[in-house]
């Protein structure tokens, strides 16, 4: 005769916890820290000292010569302060004036040569590129006294034309973006423009630049970014005539007549920093697609 087993009492286990909606969130906000930590150190690397020129060009005098950080009170008029004590207006017409026909002198003469260097085939063609990467290792101070005897022959120093009209002739750095960019272009289309009829000028104009928009508006961006900061280049030509002063001289001579007043010395920059960063933002896609997208095929 059989007996059936004795059956034991459960005894209940430890309960299990499932993770809540927050605490979901929380580990998902932990995981996303990690995995960028190194790019959230470098932004807050980057990002300190602008939020330190915004804190600095809202504090009184007397504030910003002291070692707290944060404004006890908030002095927009700072920024109007600025523009009753300089010509900020006429410096920002003379900058744009510079970058504005710089950065369009530029487009008019790099654009051919940059086609030309990718798609013709004519003797000393790799000789012609070659000469174009040499001009981009030649830094400007060793041709600057020669230079700049030849404008002042032509009665030009003292103004804004010395920077402006060499632009004309092209630009290294943009001439080899640009070809490198319309490297990556397949050929059958401008085959194709030119079994149509197309002459070289209208297959340029009609076919290669609706194409090379990124990479022209990455190299109009540059260009605009490096007269807008240009230092050098105002200093040594028209630093004489002060109604033909740029930004960067502008700010240089702003900082020395107002050493001591922090807050205003750093809400010019920050207004001579803000239009760059706006352009930048505003054209952000276009320039990052314009850079990523331009090959190194030879």
């Amino acid at each position: 005769m059989s007996t059936a087993p004795a059956v034991l009492p459960r005894t209940p286990g430890p309960a299990v916890r499932r993770p809540t909606a927050a605490g979901l969130r929380r580990r998902r906000a932990l995981h996303w820290i990690a995995v960028h930590s190194v790019a959230i150190a470098l932004a807050i690397m980057f990002l300190a000292p602008l939020v330190f020129i915004a804190l600095t060009a809202l504090m009184t005098d007397q504030q910003a010569l002291t070692s707290r950080l944060w404004p006890h009170s908030w002095n927009w008029g700072n920024f109007a302060e600025v523009f009753a004590r300089s010509p900020l207006l006429q410096w920002i017409g003379n900058t744009m004036l510079y970058a504005g026909l710089g950065t369009a002198f530029m487009l008019l003469s790099s654009v051919p040569v940059a086609y030309a260097l990718a798609r013709f085939r004519f003797p000393g063609r790799r000789a012609a590129f070659l000469a174009v990467i040499t001009m981009m290792m030649l830094p400007p101070q060793v041709v600057a006294v020669p230079v700049y005897l030849i404008w002042a022959r032509a009665e030009l120093t003292g103004t804004l034309w010395p920077l402006i009209l060499p632009m004309l002739l092209g630009d290294a750095f943009s001439i080899f973006l640009l070809r490198q960019f319309l490297l990556t272009i397949p050929r059958e289309y401008t085959e194709a423009a030119r079994v149509d009829g197309c002459s070289d000028l209208a297959t340029l104009l009609r076919i290669v630049l609706p194409m090379a928009r990124p990479a022209i508006a990455a190299v109009a961006l540059f260009q605009f970014f490096y007269c807008w900061n240009d230092y050098y280049g105002p200093l040594l030509y028209a630093s004489t005539n002060v109604d033909n002063w740029t930004l960067s001289i502008g700010l240089a001579s702003f900082k020395a007549l107002h050493s001591v007043q922090w807050n205003l010395t750093m809400a010019a920059t920050l207004l001579v920093m803000a239009p760059v960063i706006i352009v930048f933002f505003l054209a952000q896609r276009v320039f990052i697609e314009g850079v990523t997208l331009t090959g190194v095929k030879g």
